[in-house]
């Protein structure tokens, strides 16, 4: 990645973009830190990244105030902006513009994401759809109330029972198929090594997949939920609730004490099982998908 110096107008900061680098990460932490719920999915990268910088999964740009990192950006599969200003953003989307898009989203607080999407929308293209208004929402506690002990960790021979039920959960979420133009492959290993690190849970029966999800990364403060699904013959029937709040038990007894996710504002019967679950909202996201 090319070192360039942004001119900006008058009051916004100078600084300098460039790839942060193996010793610099320590520093990156700490400043995602800052919000360790909301940068969650950065940190558990950065953390993975201090053991083995080939584990980053992308690259991690920093917008540098001398050896200051004032700001960041996650950029691989998705997009991800961690702490970006006014200023700090028309750096990165110069960058994205300079780069040209090979990202499948843009997610993360709400304010950012819009703005960073402004600078790069004339230069990127018309985006299959913008979310602007995802709750992100947490839980610190056990939810009080009946859970279903059919709730169960998924195992490695039941891969060809989860595989269907997470292609129609992605395919309803996102809105194209995971297995779409040669995917499959690689979206089938992804789910076997979810199962395999023992992050999927499950109520299954009679050979049926009846609601599913997973942990979709964790940090030292938090384990994200991802994929949370119901089967269509057993929506409406009050399943979703005591499945969910068993599985939140397993993963903060396991992983982590706070269990975050995020949730379309249009997808209403999701949010009111959260929050009848227990489950605050404590920050907006918004994603933008290609």
């Amino acid at each position: 990645m090319t070192i360039v110096e942004r001119e900006r107008p008058s009051g916004f900061l100078p600084g300098v973009v460039r790839n942060i680098t193996q010793r610099e990460l320590p520093q990156a932490l700490a400043l995602a830190r800052l919000d360790p719920s909301v940068n969650g999915f950065v940190i558990s990268r950065i953390e993975a990244a201090l053991v083995d910088h080939w584990r980053l999964g992308g690259a991690l740009w920093g917008f540098f105030s001398g050896e200051h990192i004032h700001s960041m950006l996650f950029v691989g599969a998705n997009i991800v902006p961690v702490n970006t200003d006014a200023s700090a953003r028309i750096a990165f989307a110069s960058e994205l513009i300079r780069a040209g898009r090979r990202s499948s989203s843009i997610l993360g607080e709400a304010n950012q994401v819009r703005d960073l999407w402004q600078g790069i929308e004339t230069f990127w293209g018309k985006a299959r759809a913008v979310r602007e208004n995802q709750p992100f929402m947490q839980i610190d506690n056990d939810p009080l109330c009946v859970m279903d002990v059919r709730v169960r960790r998924v195992v490695a021979s039941e891969l060809d029972l989860l595989f269907p039920a997470c292609v129609d959960m992605f395919t309803e979420e996102v809105g194209v198929s995971p297995v779409a133009n040669g995917g499959e492959h690689q979206y089938r290993r992804r789910i076997a090594e979810v199962i395999d690190s023992g992050m999927a849970f499950a109520v299954v029966e009679g050979g049926r997949v009846l609601f599913k999800t997973e942990v979709g990364f964790t940090t030292d403060h938090i384990a994200q939920l991802q994929g949370v699904w119901v089967n269509p013959s057993v929506r409406g029937q009050g399943l979703a609730g005591p499945a969910l709040a068993a599985a939140i038990v397993e993963i903060r007894a396991s992983c982590a004490k706070t269990v975050t996710l995020y949730v379309n504002d249009f997808n209403i019967p999701a949010r009111k099982t959260y929050e009848q679950l227990g489950f605050k909202q404590v920050a907006t996201f918004a994603t933008v998908l290609f």
